[in-house]
């Protein structure tokens, strides 16, 4: 099954995001994370309609695993946020992003342009181009 993954470390949390992906009657997969946590995959390509109200829940979700993080001693002992991206061999890859450059990003920017930018500039460090920046690519 491959399609979009949301991650949680909150059971219950995860269990409010499986209703909303089930309102909208798409496939998915909950399952425990290899590390930590729980990986709810949703299977397809759900219409961008449907893709935006996940994403919205997911932020709102995510920004209330945070606040429970930051409430339970010990846990946000290691901070950081992971983007998953695609290798030019077309394996993925997840970059990690310390808690002081994932917060700036998510208050200003969507996941999806995070991850555009994430990906710009994995691709840049796999295809270095050198010389001027108008050069182009």
């Amino acid at each position: 099954m491959t399609g979009n993954q949301y991650v949680f470390f909150d059971e219950l949390l995860r269990d409010r995001f499986v209703r909303v992906v089930s309102q909208h009657s798409l496939s998915f997969q909950a399952r425990p994370d290899t590390i930590e946590g729980f990986v709810v995959e949703v299977s397809g390509e759900p219409d961008d309609d449907v893709l935006d109200a996940l994403e919205v829940e997911y932020e709102n979700l995510m920004n209330e695993q945070m606040v429970l993080a930051e409430s339970r001693e010990g846990w946000v002992t290691h901070q950081v946020a992971g983007v998953t991206i695609g290798r030019a061999d077309s394996t993925p890859c997840v970059v990690r992003l310390p808690a002081s450059i994932a917060r700036p990003l998510l208050e200003h920017f969507t996941t999806d342009q995070i991850h555009e930018l994430v990906q710009a500039i994995a691709k840049s460090i796999e295809n270095p181009i050198d010389g001027p920046l108008c050069k182009r690519a």
